[in-house]
């Protein structure tokens, strides 16, 4: 199978945020999303950003046009919300973001009347049902198609990085389950989800699509659902390891530390030098000691097997590719990661929210809520990141 690997202008950034729809009064996940796209997909046929619906009609996912920058990116994805917003509060449709809700059933949420959802739930029946999950995912344009998959392969020493910056899945159906991103370990049930294969190039990964498609397990690649995938019809490396980020700044900042990287080691590629990466083993354990663990993981950093607290390894990180984000004009963007750190995920905060309030979760969305309406914008978070 020949798959064209789109053209696309290097390290530019496109976001992608799914949104719960929650009743303003219980909490509860509220089935509006048919509602609201019928209104908001007229409204804003003509802008940059798209506001879509997802598996389950209590979802929707609003998407950026192609940025230059992060900001640019950024900005459409707010004036999406925004859109939302317009004809979303009338219904008393609330929005908020984590990996999970803290206490919905899969059992009671509907399917989106779409052949392609009911395919997927028909075939993965009780898994697929489980899939009450949101998450971000950050396309960066890649010039060269040779380039994809050892950008894949480096990147992939930072997926628990990213996984554990963006953790915000603590509860299940009600429960606490001890992990910070439960989301992640639901997710790689399906099939065709979960970590990358080590694939070396594009001939191999052609070949892969060949025997997924020839034995009947996808269509197309549209249906790879890696943690991070290459994205042939938009030119593009797709980060989507992340849970759902619970505020705009915070999803500023994953996407300026993801353009970041995937441009840190493009100039590395462009200098002829071979990209690090470590075995498929260790990924594998990175990736559930990020989702026990989050910011608090010790991950396994090379081949050697050396291993170093997560917090510590991303401020190294960072400080050895600060000024590519600069280059980027990401800088702003780029610190809130270190906000992350300091202050603590989305997945620490709401345990925080539960602990106070004796373990009710209704709490626990409401903190979501105002954190999402009311926290800090993105142009307060850069002011005081400069201030």
């Amino acid at each position: 199978m020949t798959v064209t690997f789109a053209t696309s202008a290097r390290s530019t950034v496109g976001l992608e945020w799914e949104l719960m729809l929650a009743d303003g009064q219980s909490g509860e996940l509220v089935p509006r999303a048919p509602d609201l796209l019928a209104s908001v997909e007229e409204a804003s046929a003509l802008e940059r950003y798209t506001v879509t619906g997802e598996l389950l009609t209590n979802t929707i996912e609003v998407t950026s046009g192609v940025g230059a920058t992060v900001a640019a990116a950024v900005d459409d994805i707010a004036d999406a919300i925004a859109a939302v917003r317009t004809f979303g509060d009338p219904l008393g449709v609330e929005l908020l973001c984590a990996g999970s809700h803290p206490f919905a059933k899969w059992y009671e949420q509907q399917v989106t009347d779409k052949t392609r959802y009911h395919k997927l739930i028909e075939r993965t029946q009780w898994w697929g049902r489980n899939m009450m999950i949101w998450g971000i995912h950050v396309h960066v344009g890649v010039e060269d198609v040779a380039k994809v998959f050892p950008l894949i392969n480096a990147l992939s020493i930072y997926l628990p990085h990213l996984q554990a910056l963006s953790a915000s899945s603590p509860f299940w159906a009600g429960e606490r389950t001890g992990y910070a991103s439960n989301r992640s370990l639901v997710f790689q049930q399906l099939p065709t989800a979960g970590l990358p294969w080590p694939l070396e190039d594009w001939p191999q990964f052609e070949a892969y699509l060949d025997d997924m498609v020839g034995t009947g397990v996808m269509e197309d690649a549209t249906e790879v659902r890696w943690d991070i995938r290459p994205a042939p019809r938009w030119g593009t490396i797709e980060v989507r390891a992340c849970d759902g980020m619970s505020t705009l700044p915070e999803l500023a900042a994953m996407g300026a530390l993801v353009q970041t990287l995937v441009e840190h080691f493009s100039r590395q590629l462009d200098e002829g030098r071979t990209l690090p990466s470590i075995q498929p083993w260790f990924v594998r354990e990175n990736k559930w000691r990020a989702a026990r663990y989050g910011l608090d993981a010790r991950v396994i950093v090379d081949r050697e097997g050396r291993q170093r607290p997560v917090r510590e390894h991303l401020r190294e990180t960072m400080e050895e590719i600060a000024d590519i984000a600069v280059e980027l004009k990401c800088a702003r963007e780029f610190a809130g990661i270190e906000t992350i750190l300091t202050d603590g995920a989305s997945y620490a905060r709401q345990l925080e929210v539960a602990d106070a309030a004796d373990g009710d979760l209704r709490e626990v969305v409401r903190h979501l809520i105002r954190e999402f309406r009311d926290g800090p914008t993105l142009r307060d978070h850069l002011f005081a990141a400069t201030g």
